[in-house]
């Protein structure tokens, strides 16, 4: 029967019969919302945990926000723990305190400062704690959570802090530093030729030539480390490596530099 159909008849009946623009559209639209939604099923679900003390006149504060993971697993019980024992732990000005729980730590801070004013009231101002947590790296593998905190407890300023909490996600655990290197040596090498030509120290020149505090005179890397949406960030908190007045120093390396020292590496 073809052969007697024009060849732009004959064009016209393969297109709408074997290509549909709107299928195509759909079909293009639905490999999307699956790949959406399979990057979303890796990624666990949170909620804030907001805790405050209540607020009066000449009294200490405390205000904590951070993400509390909703997964019944293993390792949102895991990430729940570590940030729980890590407020605490900030928390905790008295050392002979055994406060478990959050508000109990926030009634041990509060106590902790009462005990001070009833000796010196003319002298102790009023105590401040702010602890804020942020979520700032999560793929199917890795989560990183960056808590940040000022503390308060008497004298010329308060301190601000900062800890990343890096989580391997297949393994249900929290990472400490060390573990997020094949080899830690190697990447402490890499990394001092990135640090000395970021705060402009010469190759051959000492570490602390410039200023710097580095003790026994060697380039180490920073408690602080964790991943990020930029890159793996180094975190020096201020006093750490230099005086107060200069502030945190931060060092990000972008993954594909820092991929091949990690134990999970970030694909482009």
């Amino acid at each position: 029967m073809y052969r007697y159909l024009s060849e732009h008849t004959m064009k016209t009946y393969f297109y709408t019969k074997y290509y549909n623009p709107m299928k195509s559209k759909l079909i293009y639209l639905l490999i999307c919302m699956l790949l959406f939604s399979c990057e979303n099923e890796n990624k666990l679900a949170f909620e804030p945990l907001t805790i405050s003390n209540k607020v009066c006149e000449n009294c200490s504060t405390v205000k904590i926000g951070v993400p509390k993971a909703l997964n019944k697993t293993k390792l949102g019980e895991t990430i729940n723990i570590a940030l729980k024992e890590e407020i605490i732990a900030w928390l905790n000005f008295d050392e002979e305190s055994n406060a478990q729980s959050i508000e109990g730590a926030i009634e041990s801070f509060i106590k902790d400062y009462e005990d001070l004013n009833a000796k010196f009231p003319e002298e102790s101002m009023p105590w401040e704690a702010t602890i804020n947590g942020t979520i700032t790296f999560e793929n199917k593998d890795v989560l990183t959570i960056k808590l940040k905190s000022y503390l308060f407890t008497g004298g010329a300023h308060g301190y601000n802090t900062v800890r990343f909490l890096n989580f391997d996600k297949v393994n249900s655990t929290e990472m400490d530093y060390p573990e997020l290197f094949k080899s830690k040596e190697d990447f402490i090498t890499f990394t001092e030729r990135i640090f000395r030509k970021q705060e402009n120290i010469p190759a051959e020149a000492a570490i602390n030539s410039t200023g710097f505090m580095f003790e026994t005179e060697n380039f180490y890397l920073p408690e602080n480390i964790g991943y990020t949406n930029k890159g793996l960030l180094l975190f020096y908190e201020p006093y750490e490596i230099a005086s107060y007045g200069d502030g945190p120093i931060i060092l990000t390396i972008p993954f594909t530099e820092a991929n091949v020292f990690l134990n999970l590496p970030i694909k482009p």
